[in-house]
């Protein structure tokens, strides 16, 4: 089987799939986000600053909620997702709280075919880029839409941990990986009994992947930190250590969990 072009169908369905069982979790809290909770949390916030008036860009939006919260907050917001079960979703949610957004459904590597505009800032964050082969089309895509002096906020879950097995009792993937990662998904990581077994393609990508591809781009690197949590229990053995902060439980605060650049295009 290639892969290579078979990869997006595989995703989508995966995704169309989860969606279902996602928009019902507690997880996400659809209900208290239709009340005014935002779904944005204190890393991203910090590195966003005052959005009111700006564009965004919201990359991998699955279905909306970040987007929504960042218009909430003043922004003009255009979310993005491979999955059109997401994006209907999206739209109804954004119906119902009587929020203005823009959602196109389609992969984020065509988007230049549904999308003619340029934003203050590209945002995408936690388990996005790992479903991407090529972070260099990734770039050029964030390159394209951004306007000269807008900015890319990225937030995602360090590399370190996707190369441990779902347990976290041994290192089981490379750190980085040219080949995909094909497995069946078995649950989902807002119900790990949920019905979907379905088969994902997956790519591991360096820190140094990510930040070369970016600054190939003529992108600058404003900001880059490092965090020994995650502000979601996504992961298998986790434990609350601070309201909203979680670490896998034997693994203490000792290895990094999230990992968040700025970069502004020059």
């Amino acid at each position: 089987m290639d892969i290579l072009n078979q990869y997006i169908q595989i995703n989508k369905t995966l995704w169309n799939k989860r969606t279902e069982t996602h928009i019902q979790s507690d997880f996400y809290d659809v209900d208290g986000f239709i009340k005014g909770k935002s779904s944005l949390n204190e890393i991203e916030l910090e590195l966003l600053g005052d959005v009111k008036g700006k564009k965004i860009l919201h990359l991998q939006c699955h279905f909306g909620q970040d987007t929504l919260s960042l218009a909430r907050m003043g922004a003009i917001a255009t979310g993005v997702d491979l999955s059109d079960k997401s994006i209907e979703f999206a739209n109804e949610l954004a119906s119902k709280i009587g929020v203005d957004a823009t959602f196109i459904c389609c992969d984020i590597f065509d988007l230049k075919q549904h999308l003619n505009d340029k934003f203050d800032i590209v945002f995408t964050t936690y388990g996005t880029i790992g479903w991407l082969p090529d972070l260099n089309k990734w770039a050029d895509i964030i390159s394209h839409f951004l306007k000269p002096q807008g900015k890319l906020v990225f937030a995602d879950f360090h590399p370190f941990v996707w190369m441990f097995d779902d347990n976290f009792d041994k290192v089981a993937y490379n750190y980085q990986l040219e080949e995909p990662i094909i497995e069946h998904e078995s649950g989902t990581y807002t119900n790990s009994e949920a019905d979907i077994n379905l088969q994902s393609v997956g790519w591991n990508h360096s820190i140094s992947e990510v930040l070369m591809s970016l600054l190939n781009q003529n992108m600058l690197l404003e900001n880059m930190q490092e965090y020994d949590y995650s502000p979601y229990n996504c992961f298998q053995n986790m434990i609350e250590f601070e309201k909203g902060k979680y670490r896998i439980g034997k693994m203490g605060n000792k290895i990094p969990l999230v990992y968040s650049l700025v970069f502004v295009k020059k």
